[in-house]
């Protein structure tokens, strides 16, 4: 019998991505086992989702380490105990290290709310009406341990309403990251995901 192809899953508030993949796998269209949950947030309800799944937690406090590469160190040794295949982030809102970055490179994802290399950080969504855009949208890309500067992996666009608000415009953006993200963990799951140098391609 072939060895189980394990997921960490990175956040740190509500976990709506996190119930996705939860969901994907239980529908049997994602054919995964969700290893563990990594949260830097002991009070955020993605905490509570894992515990009622019953997915093991590696919860931690952040100021209760001397520096960021020190937990990660702590991190990584999880990931090895749990046997992590692939680090998929899912509203993990912390810049990762080489620490960290380096051991995973290649099997460490992000999901990001707009088009990038349009609108990296924080309030992506906010950026785009600010800016006027007509289209923005969601991708999957590697971590490299910049601000959404990894290859990307896969994109999904859509039109920016006039006058549409941030409210809304987020919950069509939540709607796709929950359709596309648990797709292309899928595709890593069945080797169809090729990187080379910044380009990558997905073999359909």
């Amino acid at each position: 019998m072939s060895k189980p192809f394990r997921i960490a899953v990175f956040a740190s508030g509500s976990g709506s991505n996190f119930q996705a993949i939860t969901d994907a796998v239980k529908a049997g269209r994602l054919d995964v086992e969700l290893g563990l949950l990594v949260c830097d947030k002991p009070q955020a309800a993605v905490v509570d989702r894992a515990d009622r799944a019953g997915i093991p937690s590696f919860v931690f406090r952040p100021r209760e380490f001397s520096s960021r590469e020190e937990y990660e160190r702590e991190i990584v040794k999880r990931l090895k105990e749990h046997d992590i295949d692939l680090v998929v982030l899912a509203g993990y809102m912390r810049l990762i290290t080489e620490t960290l970055v380096t051991p995973y490179y290649g099997r460490m994802i992000n999901i990001h709310p707009s088009l990038l290399p349009s609108f990296p950080g924080l309030n992506a969504v906010e950026q785009a009406l600010e800016h006027g855009a007509k289209v923005t949208g969601v991708t999957v890309h590697y971590v490299d341990g910049g601000m959404d500067t990894g290859p990307i992996i896969a994109q999904r666009a859509l039109a920016i309403g006039e006058g549409e608000s941030a409210e809304s415009l987020t919950e069509r953006i939540h709607k796709i990251e929950h359709e596309l993200y648990p797709e292309v963990i899928q595709w890593v799951r069945e080797d169809r995901v090729r990187l080379d140098g910044r380009r990558v391609r997905v073999i359909m």
